[in-house]
This record gives structure tokens, sequence and C-alpha cells, in this order.
């Protein structure tokens, strides 16, 4: 609990970057689905993430059908979160009767590659 509150005062930012893919029931129309995604970003720069980006794919066929629908309109948010906030993001997801399904998953960072072994490291070495 204490290194939480540690890490909070020093200003050290815990924000993992996640790819929410939502999948959303395709019988509204384009202008409520771009409403509907504006009011899940909303929702989750609200608990304290920042929505870095949000790809609207279009409606697609799914692999089964899924609340007797075949199509749904599948969406990705780019969100840079703690995993508090994406959990309770995921719960407000479910009450969301026009989602059909959501998938959430963290972004691994890139580790940053070693730089190669010069002429020169070689040399000392050999």
């Amino acid at each position: 609990m204490f290194d939480s509150l540690k890490r909070f005062n020093e200003g050290v930012s815990a924000l993992r970057p996640y790819e929410i893919l939502v999948i959303i029931d395709p019988r509204p129309t384009d202008e409520e689905v771009a409403a509907l995604l504006t009011q899940l970003g909303e929702q989750v720069k609200a608990l304290g993430a920042e929505v870095t980006n949000v790809e609207n794919w279009g409606k697609r066929r799914l692999a089964y059908d899924i609340r007797k629908q075949r199509e749904g309109t599948y969406a990705v948010f780019a969100v840079s979160a703690e995993p508090s906030m994406v959990k309770e993001f995921e719960r407000q997801l479910r009450l969301n009767e026009n989602v059909l399904r959501f998938l959430s998953t963290r972004v691994p960072l890139r580790k940053k590659a070693r730089p190669a072994k010069t002429q020169e490291v070689l040399e000392e070495v050999g």
C-alpha cells in the first residue's frame, strides 16, 4: 500500500499501454456508433486514462452469432492506463447493451536494443 502511495507522490507514471477491442451491435447507424465511441472514450478519460487513438474498423462478419447478430462494428482503443482503470472500464462495457464483446490486451513495451559491438571493443577482447 505504501509503495503505491510513494510512487504516486513521486510522480512516477504507472500508466501502461493497452489495446481494447470493442465489438458493437451492428443495428445503430454510423452517426450513433461514432457518438457511442466518443462516449466510451470520454468514460476512459474520466477514469484517468489517456486515449491515444480510436480506430473504427467498420462492420465485419462474426465467426459465430453473438446475441443473434451475425455482424458487428469493430473499434479499437489505444489507451495508456493503470490496470485498475482498465478493469473498471471493462465493468462499464459489460453494462453497456450496445457492446457485444470486448477484449483488453496489454501492449508489451519494446526493450531498447543493446548497441552492437564495435570493432574497437572486439579488438580489445580478442
